[in-house]
């Protein structure tokens, strides 16, 4: 049974009341085309999609991407910073905290009207702020209408990877989308989302048949597997990584490219962890020169305090996934960027 609370008005009617500022669309429009050149080769840049776990907070978000947005000065000859402002990431088990989007007050329940409105200003506080454009995560394909107009970024997470929904929705995104694989692992389902996020598509959504042109900046993330006892299985190494070169060179899909997840099952979650895989990820790229080419660059959680907690109560740490600290943060960025 579904109980009717309110009608939530379409995203154009959210879009039209909360535009994206003019003096700030030229700066979405030059993050866009940096992220892009990078996944299409004509850059040499490395990518880094950096920033909380969840975006459970107005003010220490945009503190970071404040941080972010200084440091990215000093390294945007090698590097595109992309912050990750994660808005609909919930606990992982979907019980209590379920994001900004749903719950703007992460002590309250949930107000979904208000939580639109929240993140579509944090957004644009964030590019104001930061002269960054943001990175966010497609775990409601029906959601992703109402700030895509903010974002440089955007991801599938690996719960999503083989929903239908997910890659219908994907092929008419026009920044880069990165799909992870599953939670299996399986390289096979990776690409077969790819393939169809990178393909022309009909279908129904939000109340239209729509039609899509395909997005050819689709690509790969690699963020690990877990195996049917909850192991973790990490693929950031070269030769997983060449593996799937070998697919995608099979499936000749447009603009090859991967984004290697520091975390989540290539580091068993153990934050720190992030620091060595990026590390190897740069060392491997002098082996070959097609892992050189492949390899896009990362994705860091990152906030101000390393670590996490159940609730809001230290500033600027995450109440989801453990993040890197700010310290940390800084010295992998400027170490990132020494080797590039």
């Amino acid at each position: 049974m579904f109980d009717k609370q309110i009608k939530i008005p379409e995203p154009e009617e959210i879009t039209d009341k909360m535009p994206l500022p003019e003096n700030l669309k030229g700066i979405k429009a030059e993050r866009d085309r940096l992220v892009t050149e990078v996944i299409t080769g004509k850059s040499e840049k490395l990518i880094m999609i950096i920033g909380p776990c969840s975006a459970h907070e107005q003010k220490p978000v945009l503190e970071y991407v404040e941080r972010l947005g200084r440091l990215s000065d000093r390294v945007k000859d090698k590097l595109v910073l992309v912050p990750r402002i994660y808005t609909n990431k919930p606990r992982t088990r979907g019980v209590g905290y379920k994001g900004m989007f749903s719950q703007p007050d992460p002590n309250k329940s949930e107000d979904i009207l208000k939580g639109i409105y929240a993140i579509r200003e944090l957004n644009i506080k964030a590019i104001e702020a930061s002269g960054l454009a943001a990175a966010d995560e497609m775990l409601y394909p029906a959601n992703i209408h109402y700030v895509d107009d903010l974002l440089s970024y955007i991801a599938v997470g690996a719960r999503s990877c083989e929903n239908q929904l997910h890659r219908l929705v994907a092929s008419g995104v026009d920044v880069p989308l990165g799909v992870k694989n599953p939670m299996s692992g399986s390289i096979l389902a990776l690409i077969n989302s790819i393939y169809a996020a990178q393909s022309p598509q009909v279908f129904k959504l939000n109340g239209w048949q729509v039609k899509t042109q395909g997005n050819p900046l689709s690509h790969a993330i690699l963020r690990g597997a877990v195996d049917s006892y909850g192991n973790d299985i990490p693929n950031y190494h070269y030769e997983t990584v060449m593996q799937l070169a070998e697919n995608y060179a099979k499936s000749e899909l447009k603009n090859p490219a991967v984004i290697i997840d520091c975390n989540h099952s290539n580091s068993g979650k153990k934050f720190k962890q992030q620091i060595r895989i990026c590390e190897e990820a740069m060392r491997n790229r002098l082996y070959g020169n097609d892992y050189k080419t492949l390899v896009k660059g990362f994705m860091i959680e990152s906030f101000i305090e390393e670590g996490n907690q159940k609730e809001d109560i230290v500033y600027g740490k995450s109440i989801t996934d453990a993040c890197l600290g700010w310290a940390d943060t800084e010295r992998l960025i400027l170490s990132v960027a020494e080797r590039v």
